[in-house]
């Protein structure tokens, strides 16, 4: 296991020149593409690590698995998907023109920005304040990190740039999609994606998924069954935006990444894995988290394929 762990790290920085940093979002531009790491728990809690693993980062979209798995707690899921479909796109994740011209009463899936915002705004409770409150608890619940927080600067820097996402936002609203304030819910949206956290917090998460919804430390139950079915199948389908089946034949494990260099893997029964790497390729995934998922799911024989 040691040679195999080196090894992916390895391969991992072997790419890590090989995209670009998230420059839309300033504060994004500034990571440093030699930061990669990872981490992989198993089911009982036994921790494998390499790399820059707690090395923290803006989980970004990683955020739309908790806030699926929150409205799925706090809706069941056939009041969340009235609002939302589950269905793959073969678009990039922040288009408008799909949207408006193939599917307008509602979003394709959960893992696109405009699928996202609408999951978002179901999450119960008074006003944003509220809201975030109980995102970065739940995240805590998940992460067993008690210290969630999210990236003061970050968001800033989402609000004052991310115009696409609040045209998706305007659309929806105007279409009868999305319920209530679409600057509070974008407002929401920009906090849950500026959360912080590391490769063990992702790789946590992970692995609680991959238990079905126990968490590997503490044993204790924390999402329904069915949730964490649910979200790792569309994990699987849409979870690494349009690159989504190139991902599932490589490396055969539901994951979700955001761009802000992190990818969250469960790989069912076995482990959860978080992976680390700034740079993106032009699908908005992380070239070292992607060579380092691979390498592992061929090693170890992680593929559910």
């Amino acid at each position: 296991m040691d040679n195999i762990l080196n090894e992916a790290l390895v391969e991992g920085i072997k790419v890590s020149n090989g995209g670009s940093v998230a420059t839309y979002i300033p504060e994004l531009a500034k990571g440093d593409p030699k930061d990669v790491g990872f981490a992989m728990m198993d089911l009982e809690g036994n921790l494998f690590t390499r790399g820059e693993y707690l090395k923290r980062f803006t989980l970004q979209s990683i955020t739309k698995v908790i806030s699926l798995l929150l409205a799925l707690e706090d809706n069941g899921m056939e009041e969340v998907f009235r609002y939302v479909h589950m269905e793959p796109t073969g678009d990039p994740f922040n288009s408008i023109m799909s949207f408006e011209v193939k599917n307008p009463e509602k979003p394709f899936n959960p893992m696109i920005n405009a699928g996202a915002m609408v999951v978002t705004s179901l999450i119960k409770g008074e006003g944003k304040k509220e809201k975030i409150s109980r995102i970065l608890e739940f995240t805590s619940l998940l992460t067993g990190n008690e210290k969630t927080v999210y990236d003061e600067k970050v968001y800033l820097s989402e609000k004052e740039t991310g115009d696409r996402n609040r045209s998706l936002a305007y659309f929806m609203k105007s279409t009868g999609i999305m319920k209530g304030n679409p600057e509070e819910t974008l407002d929401l949206y920009f906090m849950q994606c500026s959360i912080l956290g590391n490769c063990l917090d992702i790789a946590t998460i992970g692995a609680v998924l991959a238990g079905n919804g126990i968490h590997p430390v503490t044993g204790e139950r924390v999402l329904k069954k069915e949730n964490a079915r649910i979200v790792k199948t569309i994990m699987t389908t849409c979870g690494m935006y349009d690159a989504s089946g190139e991902f599932a034949v490589s490396c055969g494990i539901p994951a979700k990444s955001g761009v802000g260099g992190g990818i969250l893997g469960a790989v069912p029964g076995r482990y959860g894995i978080g992976t680390f790497g700034p740079t993106l390729d032009r699908k908005g995934n992380s070239t070292a988290g992607i060579r380092i998922m691979e390498y592992l799911s061929k090693k170890l024989d992680l593929s559910i394929f």
